[in-house]
């Protein structure tokens, strides 16, 4: 179904409402080696309940259930949750300052190394795309960077310092190792390691939200991001791409549209489907689809609302997130407490 053709009309289909989290749900995480052929989807997510929950879809109900509870390490509420790339791997950070690595092993469970250094609540952390390098941030207003190394063994490679603020989201580039961290200083900064092995910033974008700058998401072949924010707006960037791979540095990020006018609370969480498909989750319950928009009269691209699925929660949805297997499935999370499962599905008229 063609996304721009305007006869087309989408809803959003609930497919399941998981339950079993007693705090607020901060983020999930689709395991990205699972959904595919031969193996169910998996899930994990993670909450204030001080617990991180692993669900799984059976493949003969095609119901979801929680199929392990990862508790009685962190101390605090767990923020951020992620797979490494190869879905063995599972890093949580938590309000606890530490991040913790779990392994499966044999279907158990196992935290194999706890990652120790930020004065306090560590927000997120991400994977780069070989699985060598991790990221981590903080109400410490640092970035730290660790190598993976064997054993289950990570070593700190650096603390980036530069934001005047909390830090709210480390994110990898897709397919480089250069990382973005978003901030409640309002802005967004691009790292990267240069000859001699330091890493430091090679950008600050100072000049597009006018607040605290929540999350940050790639389009499918990586030369795009879209931003989300306090300030109500989400904002798309771009960059040479092969610029970036040739190893020039001077390869900058620039603003090429605002979405604005569409979300009156802020967005706490945006993310890009490999289709191109723009999903944010805002503190109004929400959830809104956008699209780039076939508008010639426009100079660059604009997007358009797809679609927006009103209390699509009861309460703030903090994450969205595309399935890795499946088109069009998406699951998030709220302050009420639940994961919910959905499709964007079309409807045609």
């Amino acid at each position: 179904m063609d996304l721009n053709d305007e006869g087309s009309h989408f809803e959003l289909k609930e497919i399941q409402t998981l339950s079993g989290h007693t705090d607020r749900v901060w983020s999930l995480a689709w395991n990205p080696a699972t959904g595919t052929d031969d193996t169910q989807p998996v899930i994990a997510s993670c909450s204030g309940d001080k617990t991180v929950r692993i669900w799984e879809r059976s493949a003969l109900t095609r119901s979801w259930d929680c199929k392990a509870v990862l508790e009685e390490t962190h101390t605090r509420t767990v923020r951020s949750c992620t797979w490494s790339p190869s879905g063995k791997l599972l890093a949580t950070a938590s309000f606890d300052a530490t991040t913790a690595i779990w392994e499966n092993v044999g279907g158990d469970f196992q935290c194999v190394s706890t990652l120790e250094g930020h004065e306090n609540e560590v927000k997120s952390v991400s994977w780069n795309a070989s699985e060598s390098l991790l990221a981590t941030c903080s109400r410490d207003k640092t970035v730290w960077i660790w190598e993976v190394m064997p054993g289950n063994e990570f070593e700190c490679a650096s603390v980036l310092q530069g934001h005047t603020q909390d830090v709210k989201m480390v994110k990898w580039h897709p397919t480089m190792d250069i990382l973005f961290s978003c901030s409640y200083d309002n802005t967004i900064k691009v790292w990267a390691e240069d000859d001699t092995g330091d890493w430091h910033c090679i950008q600050t974008i100072v000049s597009g939200h006018s607040s605290t700058v929540w999350a940050i998401s790639f389009n499918a072949e990586g030369n795009k991001m879209v931003t989300c924010s306090d300030d109500l707006t989400l904002k798309v960037w771009e960059a040479d791409i092969e610029g970036m791979r040739s190893g020039d540095d001077q390869v900058l990020w620039k603003h090429i549209s605002t979405l604005t006018g569409y979300h009156d609370r802020t967005i706490f969480s945006v993310h890009w489907s490999r289709e191109g498909i723009i999903a944010s989750g805002a503190a109004d319950d929400a959830i809104r689809f956008f699209v780039e928009s076939k508008d010639s009269a426009v100079v660059g691209p604009s997007y358009r609302l797809l679609l927006k699925k009103e209390k699509a929660h009861d309460m703030d949805v903090n994450v969205v997130q595309w399935s890795p297997g499946e088109n069009r499935v998406l699951a998030s999370a709220s302050d009420d407490g639940t994961i919910k499962i959905w499709e964007l599905a079309t409807n045609s008229t």
